[in-house]
């Protein structure tokens, strides 16, 4: 790549081929976890063997494991196969360190073909079509694996003196309610979120030992209350979902679930000010307009007017060590 004064290194045409050819690796390797490939290579194996393993056509899977190989995520030696230490450390279902976010990874490749036709229409041609059961606890797993990392130190962060109960709207699983939980005795957390997430929810707070102190409500946000009552109610990665007039609605609801002094605290990928950085918050707001009727990516000032229309003050940032912010505001 070129470089041209000071700036950004000018992009050749060589460049440019790459970026355009980029979706290869990304399939090879999201095909390869859909299918099992890196289980049926745990002890090493011929194409034939695994082609056995996973019901699939012993050419094409020995094409793929090739591929693999380039990709560095596949050894061949001797016509057989074996896991990287990084693939065998990420890829494979059941490790401490398994990347199971891979899995909602594979459902968002059908949304992101859809680009064209949503910046055509101006929102996802799929935006109102439910997920299936597999495409949902993909999605819950995936939140997950992110939550699960983050959220004590992202916890921590909040002055939780004085709170006694916390709102998780749209918590998933369920991590951030349970990090509130654990951060102190004093506090009994509740997950707020759809009827047919709530199975999923109550299984990861039974697997942790917590049922006693955190709740599970079934509801939906977009058309009833959230109830009443709580010190801090906590909206994670939940406002990019929808539009702004939705979100105006959403935090109105989180102020009036709040007692007097309590805090609504939202956590987002912030967008700068002229919408052209971050990264990763400028390309998730066209995964919001692939998967969504009306979702964004939003910029603090456009999250603090959504607070001020709410009557809450005080507004204060937080930024986070893992690409997202804290937007705190406090109910009078």
């Amino acid at each position: 790549m070129a470089t041209k004064g000071k700036g950004r290194p000018a992009m050749t045409g060589d460049d440019i081929m790459k970026l355009t050819r980029g979706w290869q690796a990304s399939r090879v390797v999201l095909t390869a976890c859909e299918l099992g490939v890196f289980a049926a290579l745990a002890k090493g194996a011929t194409s034939e063997e695994v082609a056995k393993q996973i019901k699939t056509d012993p050419r094409a899977t020995d094409r793929l494991l090739n591929a693999l190989c380039v990709l560095g995520l596949v050894t061949k030696r001797g016509g057989v196969f074996r896991n990287t230490a990084a693939s065998r450390r990420y890829l494979v279902p059941g490790g401490r360190d398994y990347l199971a976010g891979v899995g909602h990874t594979i459902h968002m490749w059908d949304t992101w073909s859809e680009l064209t036709a949503a910046v055509r229409k101006g929102r996802s041609p799929l935006a109102g079509l439910a997920r299936d059961g597999a495409g949902t606890a993909a999605f819950i797993v995936a939140m997950h694996y992110r939550a699960s990392r983050i959220a004590p130190a992202v916890v921590r962060m909040l002055d939780l003196k004085g709170v006694a109960r916390v709102l998780d709207v749209g918590g998933g699983p369920g991590d951030y309610a349970l990090a509130f939980a654990r951060a102190s005795h004093r506090i009994h957390a509740a997950v707020f979120d759809l009827p047919t997430v709530v199975p999923l929810t109550r299984r990861f707070v039974a697997a942790a030992g917590m049922a006693e102190r955190v709740d599970v409500v079934a509801g939906d946000f977009e058309v009833g209350a959230l109830g009443r009552g709580y010190d801090l109610v906590f909206m994670s990665q939940i406002l990019h979902a929808n539009s702004f007039a939705a979100n105006v609605k959403l935090v109105k609801k989180g102020a009036a679930a709040l007692n007097p002094g309590g805090r609504l605290v939202v956590q987002e990928f912030i967008v700068d000010e002229d919408r052209t950085g971050p990264p990763h918050a400028v390309l998730f707001a066209l995964n919001m307009l692939v998967a969504t009727d009306g979702g964004d990516t939003y910029a603090e000032g456009e999250i603090r007017e959504m607070m001020a229309r709410a009557g809450l003050s005080e507004v204060m940032r937080q930024d986070t060590a893992f690409d997202t912010t804290l937007i705190i505001g406090r109910k009078g």
